[in-house]
């Protein structure tokens, strides 16, 4: 079962860009539109053929190799990526992290965006998160990326949710309206009673 947008993007992805403090629009829509493209926003977790785990499909390999490159070399970036996972499963078996904890999956899946020290703080079209994307995202499962078909992934899932959400009428306007209808029916019934009751 998958995540639905708003949810990844409001209280997972947004809280943990903020608390870092490198959150722009741009950078939000760089992770929805990767987790929308690597699994379709949850819907497909793991990979037999790949061995890429999680929201963001990142390999065993591939999150050791970002720990023992990349973060050992920022002891507060580290603490504060630590401090996402659990206290004894992660001991237990780290790896699991990246399908069960979604804020640690998407600070990982950051990370390799961070390291390659792209610039988010202007806003890009939907074609040139692509293409970052695809030349910059290696989560270790070695896919082929085709930029077309992130456009396309992000357009379906990710603006697609938007729109339908948007083009929803109000739920309790609609209750409230149906409650008036019977009470209107019932009132214009009376009132044609009423009218022939006064007829000669």
């Amino acid at each position: 079962m998958g995540i639905d947008v708003s949810d990844l993007r409001e209280l997972i992805i947004k809280p943990y860009l903020q608390v870092l403090g490198e959150y722009s629009p741009t950078a939000e829509n760089l992770l929805l539109g990767t987790a929308a493209q690597e699994s379709r926003l949850g819907l497909r977790c793991y990979c037999a053929v790949t061995k890429g785990l999680g929201l963001y499909r990142m390999t065993a390999e591939k999150h050791q190799e970002l720990w023992d490159t990349y973060l050992v070399q920022s002891p507060d970036l580290a603490s504060q990526q630590r401090g996402l996972a659990s206290q004894q499963q992660f001991l237990k078996n780290p790896h699991s992290e990246l399908m069960s904890n979604l804020s640690y999956a998407t600070g990982m899946a950051w990370m390799i965006y961070r390291r390659a020290g792209i610039d988010t703080s202007s806003t890009l079209e939907t074609s040139v998160l692509a293409q970052i994307w695809a030349s910059l995202f290696d989560n270790g499962t070695g896919s082929p990326r085709n930029s077309d078909e992130f456009v396309q992934t992000y357009r379906q899932l990710v603006t697609g949710n938007v729109n339908k959400l948007n083009g929803l009428s109000n739920p309790v306007s609609t209750f409230i309206d149906r409650m008036k209808r019977p009470k209107q029916i019932a009132t214009s019934i009376y009132l044609k009673v009423l009218h022939a009751s006064n007829l000669p």
